[in-house]
């Protein structure tokens, strides 16, 4: 069985493996609940594909590479797409610049308001590159509110969870330092800077997601 890293990556040994045609919430991603509550929908997204995956094997086939050197790939668990099954249950979106395999999947899941379809959230590729005027998704009634709470800078000052210390410096759009506790410019690199920082929970959550470690 693979490493898990998010709900889109994982680890077959060395080879990192991102599920194509999908995107699924990154870990430090905040959504909001039925309720206007929010919550840590990405590390939840990534818990929901552990338990769907449990012990089970995986089958996967690769199609080719992304910018971040990631294989593409399709994969089953169970006889299952697992791309289908996050899709359609609401813990990740059709990636429909890539691709429009799973577009009917993201549909049914919006209309019976599964999983992030049943509050308020940030489309993941928005998520990587928000700014005040990001485009909130989510269930009929948003809150009206939402824009502030998902977008305001305390929301993404603190890591999401306590296991999540890792800092992620996005420098453009195809580069990212990543930083461990302990380290020279850690203390440094505040947090509060929505569009150029990032939140991971390991090592290697942060080279998934195409990060290099800083060398200081």
């Amino acid at each position: 069985m693979p490493q898990i890293v998010d709900a889109d990556t994982v680890y077959e040994g060395t080879v990192k493996i991102r599920l194509s045609g999908i995107d699924a919430p990154e870990t430090d991603q905040i959504c909001l609940d039925s309720a206007g509550k929010a919550w840590d929908c990405g590390i939840e997204a990534r818990e929901k594909l552990r338990s769907f995956a449990r012990e089970q094997p995986w089958t996967c086939e690769l199609t080719g590479q992304d910018v971040y050197k990631r294989h593409l790939g399709t994969c089953t668990v169970g006889g299952e797409n697992v791309s289908r099954w996050l899709v359609r249950n609401g813990w990740a979106l059709a990636f429909r610049r890539y691709s429009s395999d799973y577009i009917a999947d993201e549909d049914f899941a919006r209309e019976q308001r599964r999983g992030l379809w049943s509050g308020a959230f940030v489309a993941p590729w928005e998520w990587r590159h928000r700014s005040n005027s990001t485009v909130i998704l989510g269930a009929v009634a948003v809150p009206v509110q939402a824009q502030r709470m998902l977008m305001a800078p305390a929301t993404v000052a603190e890591p999401p969870s306590p296991n999540c210390l890792i800092k992620g410096n996005l420098k453009s759009a195809h580069q990212c330092i990543y930083h461990v506790p302990g380290g020279k410019f850690y203390d440094r690199l505040s947090m509060d800077r929505s569009s150029s920082r990032r939140w991971f929970c390991s090592v290697a959550d942060a080279e998934a997601a195409g990060c290099r470690k800083s060398k200081l």
